[in-house]
């Protein structure tokens, strides 16, 4: 039986290959465009082929009738894709997006497997996400199943009312233990990401005291504007509590004064992040005592871990608030857009 698919009219030349389906119809098609879109197809047409001048068969096996013939529709496309930009046969990809990607892997046509993931992650639904998920394992499609993923963890629930996680629940049961795995680990790592955040939040606002510690010593101006009325707040508040150490009657001993006690150990930490140089004075008081009472003494390695955190969260902080030249802005920019654009494919 021969296929209606007619692709002779596409090309100059007749036919030399016949394409046989899993029903056992026959597509003829021209051995150059296959030859030129697949390597696989290549050997596989010069294996069929006993002379220059004679026709041959090839199988294209485990998939529909309709599905290989849309495949090699895409094939035959691909110089017009290339030409144009745009993508044809957008219905075909629709109703024969699974099976266009397990094709697409098996004769290693890259840039229709790309296409093909993209269709099936624009149309992933809860309802389908297993079953997409384990043809992504086969095809070697991390990118969707990524997305899989990520669907699952939005509407798990969803998802284990499936047909396709019963199935594997009863047949696979190493996919739904997999998928299970990969949302715990995405859990954790979403947990360790919002604990390092919260902790360079604390860093940086460490290396501001630092700042404003210097700069109420410096002069006891307020240095506040309407702009700023963050720096405005910590600048008195620093100031308060620098007052009410000149003035406190109970600072020492492990029951002393809890303002006192903070404000020693933000006096310790501005001694240990200052670097002058030998013999320039610094206005902070006990600055150079409290360094000449840390080098007689053995710091404990958590508080050097601390201090070398807090300097590093101040030279970040000095870079992400530098001036930034105009034209590595304008590059910056393009760059995001590009990669946006590439990442929303399969959001």
């Amino acid at each position: 039986m021969t296929s209606s698919v007619d692709f002779e009219a596409l090309r100059p030349s007749p036919a030399d290959v016949r394409v046989l389906t899993s029903d056992g119809s026959a597509i003829a098609a021209h051995s150059p465009v296959l030859a030129s879109a697949s390597p696989v197809l290549e050997r596989m047409i010069g294996r069929a082929r006993r002379g220059w001048d004679t026709g041959c068969s090839i199988r294209i096996l485990g998939a529909a009738p309709d599905a290989v013939a849309s495949f090699l529709r895409f094939l035959y496309s691909q110089s017009q894709r290339e030409a144009t930009g745009e993508w044809p046969e957008e219905e075909a990809m629709a109703a024969h997006g699974a099976a266009l990607l397990a094709l697409a892997h098996a004769y290693r046509v890259a840039w229709l497997k790309r296409r093909a993931e993209e269709a099936l992650a624009a149309r992933l639904t809860a309802e389908r996400a297993v079953d997409v998920l384990k043809l992504a394992a086969l095809c070697d499609a991390p990118r969707l199943r990524l997305r899989c993923a990520r669907l699952a963890g939005k509407d798990l629930a969803a998802v284990e009312l499936s047909d396709g996680w019963r199935f594997a629940g009863r047949h696979d049961a190493a996919l739904q233990i997999g998928l299970l795995q990969l949302l715990h680990d995405a859990d954790q790592r979403k947990k360790r990401w919002d604990r390092e955040r919260a902790s360079q939040a604390v860093y940086r606002q460490l290396s501001d005291a630092m700042a404003s510690l210097e700069r109420v010593f410096l002069t006891e101006a307020s240095p506040c504007d309407d702009n700023d009325r963050g720096a405005c707040t910590a600048h008195q508040g620093l100031v308060q509590l620098t007052r009410h150490l000149a003035g406190c009657g109970n600072k020492g001993g492990e029951g002393g004064c809890q303002h006192c006690n903070r404000m020693f150990q933000l006096l310790r930490l501005h001694s240990s992040v200052c670097h002058r140089a030998h013999g320039e004075p610094c206005r902070v008081p006990l600055c150079s005592n409290l360094k000449t009472k840390m080098k007689a003494e053995k710091v404990d390695k958590t508080w050097r871990l601390l201090v070398k955190k807090v300097t590093r969260a101040g030279a970040m902080a000095a870079l992400a608030n530098r001036e930034v030249p105009e034209m590595v802005n304008k590059s910056w920019a393009k760059c995001s857009r590009s990669r946006g654009c590439r990442a929303t494919r399969f959001r």
